[in-house]
């Protein structure tokens, strides 16, 4: 039994010295915010609710430090990223800025985000529905050039 406990104490050691790559660029080149205007309503829900893993600078929370939830992490904010970076909005050409805005929207309708396991840790990010509300307007004024 001791060398089982053991065995699993030192592979869980071992796992700590793989550490995924931190999506913390602080380049904002290609930003949304450089080609539109964002009410500050809109910018403050972004910030809490969206940034984390629709940007390219996610604010880890302490246990991001030890695997295998830094793994996990780094894989939620990668996947989220595949949907939708705002940190990347014009490096978007205008049949995917088209595409994500329809699907925002659609996410927006179905209350889809953020995500519950995402809420079970960051409380301060749930929407309230006068929140679902101004996002989506605000969705609604983006034209696409």
């Amino acid at each position: 039994m001791k060398k089982v406990l053991f065995a699993i104490l030192a592979v869980f050691i071992l796992i700590q010295f793989i550490r995924p790559a931190k999506n913390d660029s602080k380049n904002e080149t290609n930003a949304i915010s450089t080609v539109m205007e964002i009410p500050v309503e809109v910018n403050k829900i972004i910030q809490t609710s969206c940034a984390d893993c629709h940007t390219n600078s996610t604010k880890y929370p302490w246990y991001n430090e030890i695997a295998p939830a830094s793994w996990y992490l780094s894989q939620h904010v990668k996947e989220g990223k595949e949907h939708l970076n705002f940190s990347e909005w014009t490096a978007y050409n205008k049949d995917q800025q088209e595409h994500l805005l329809k699907d925002l929207k659609e996410v927006l309708n179905e209350r889809e985000m953020p995500l519950e396991s995402y809420l079970l840790i960051h409380k301060d990010s749930k929407l309230t529905e006068n929140q679902y509300q101004i996002f989506y307007d605000w969705v609604n004024t983006i034209k696409v050039e």
